[in-house]
């Protein structure tokens, strides 16, 4: 982890996988991967109590990854601020920072956190407008899922990961032995969250944190997740100068939030503490941890890309919705080269770009992979780099990438044209979520259409009555 407040970086208790992960050149959530639905965005219950920590038999010393010097506090925590901040909603609109975070000091107190360290992590915390920004940020653009996994899935990313897996194999194996993981599994996801480490974000948890619960928009959740941060501050982790993460506090090379770290982060190489940031050995075993008890299952594929009979209704491409793979298989359901579908219990088919695109079906550990991050794009991008990392294929269809996607403004007209023919989508608000695709599949039906529900152009503009753009 680096140092916040131009100190020497904290030395390691011992040399187990220890690394020091180089500050991003870009801070933007979690460097280089913003999207995180999961792990930043629901409001979990706070435990009252710090969870036990999880141990294991230390691991055998490995070489670290990167050492670089200690980052600036100014560099890790106070990003340029936006020209006008975005209305505050919560206790912003009627106190100041300093007023609400001594209203949280005795907050902090009274759920049995020390005074010192209160005093230590909280005197120094700051309002970033920075992260305000981030958080009420709407781009005007969706990027396809094409575009996604391109940048998700790269070879030099395949390769990184495999040379990673080589150089931590006795870690890895280790991790996998006790919670049935495997390598290529934990080390996709350590690549997407931070790009191996080299990109979990500069910004202080306690700052970020703080400053999301004053803006008020995610209060609740914010100020649960920031007492738990204090308590790993507390328990001795961490000090609150080197607990950085992302803009929206998730932390350390596989970005947990607190409560995340509070539940499955594991001392790995028997020092006492839980690192995340700094011991390779913790970050993969708390990974495999994280996955174990979110109901991985050992042995099983995630699933594999599959053709789709003719008569196939895309309505019925949901992940929600699952059958035996017999099942599907009696549908017309084929693997691409003709071999046996992979036995799952409880399958499901996607597609992510609609029926002009590649179809999966998936299974229990693709669904343990949107417990990570709720997005299917980002548990698709998970799972083909893993397979690739193993030595498979990626994708065999061709995406179709002549789809230019909609802007946000298309998308809310779309759903305004769409509830003008009766075709409910909720109020409009530019985002393609479930109920805008429910309206959609429900309007291709009526109009002959592959109900599949996936938002183009030529969509719109028949919807509209106007040509489509060429």
């Amino acid at each position: 982890m680096l140092s916040s407040c131009g100190s020497t970086p904290r030395t390691p208790v011992n040399t187990v996988d220890r690394a020091r992960p180089a500050p991003p050149a870009v801070v933007n959530g979690n460097g280089v991967q913003p999207d995180r639905p999961s792990l930043s965005q629901p409001e979990p219950a706070a435990p009252a109590q710090i969870a036990p920590v999880p141990t294991v038999t230390p691991v055998e010393p490995a070489e670290p990854i990167v050492q670089v010097a200690a980052a600036t506090q100014e560099a890790a925590s106070a990003p340029a601020a936006p020209a006008t901040l975005p209305e505050p909603v919560g206790a912003a609109r009627k106190e100041s920072f300093e007023q609400w975070l001594s209203t949280f000091e005795q907050r902090a107190l009274d759920a049995g956190i020390s005074a010192a360290t209160v005093k230590l992590a909280l005197d120094k915390a700051r309002f970033v407008p920075r992260i305000v920004e981030l958080d009420r940020a709407q781009p005007e653009f969706t990027r396809p899922p094409w575009a996604y996994i391109d940048g998700a899935v790269s070879q030099a990313r395949i390769d990184q990961g495999q040379a990673l897996i080589k150089k931590h194999q006795r870690v890895f194996n280790a991790a996998a032995q006790r919670y049935g993981v495997p390598a290529s599994v934990i080390t996709a996801i350590w690549g997407m969250e931070s790009n191996f480490g080299k990109n979990f974000g500069s910004f202080r948890a306690v700052d970020a944190l703080a400053t999301l619960a004053y803006d008020g928009r995610r209060a609740d959740w914010a100020s649960r997740e920031l007492l738990i941060a204090l308590k790993i501050i507390d328990r001795g982790d961490i000090p609150a100068t080197q607990m950085l993460g992302s803009w929206a506090g998730a932390m350390g090379h596989t970005q947990f939030l607190p409560s995340a770290y509070q539940r499955f982060a594991v001392d790995a190489d028997g020092d006492g503490k839980r690192d995340i940031w700094g011991s390779i050995a913790d970050v993969i075993h708390s990974t495999a941890n994280f996955l174990a008890q979110s109901g991985w299952k050992t042995g099983e594929d995630w699933g594999t890309e599959v053709r789709l009979p003719a008569n196939f209704d895309y309505a019925r491409a949901e992940v929600k919705l699952t059958q035996p793979t017999s099942a599907w298989a009696a549908e017309g359901v084929r693997s691409l080269d003709g071999s046996p579908l992979p036995p799952l219990d409880d399958a499901s088919i996607i597609t992510p770009a609609g029926a002009r695109g590649p179809a999966m079906l998936v299974g229990n550990n693709f669904r343990t992979l949107l417990k990570y991050n709720n997005s299917n794009n980002y548990a698709l991008a998970v799972a083909l780099l893993a397979q690739q990392i193993d030595g498979g294929s990626g994708l065999a269809s061709s995406w179709p990438r002549e789809l230019e996607p909609l802007s946000r403004s298309e998308v809310r007209s779309l759903q305004e044209a769409l509830n003008a023919k009766g075709f409910q989508t909720g109020t409009p608000d530019g985002v393609a979520g479930p109920a805008t695709r429910i309206g959609l599949r429900e309007y291709q039906k009526s109009a002959g259409l592959p109900a599949d529900g996936y938002a183009t152009k030529d969509l719109l503009a028949r919807l509209l009555g106007t040509a489509a753009p060429r």
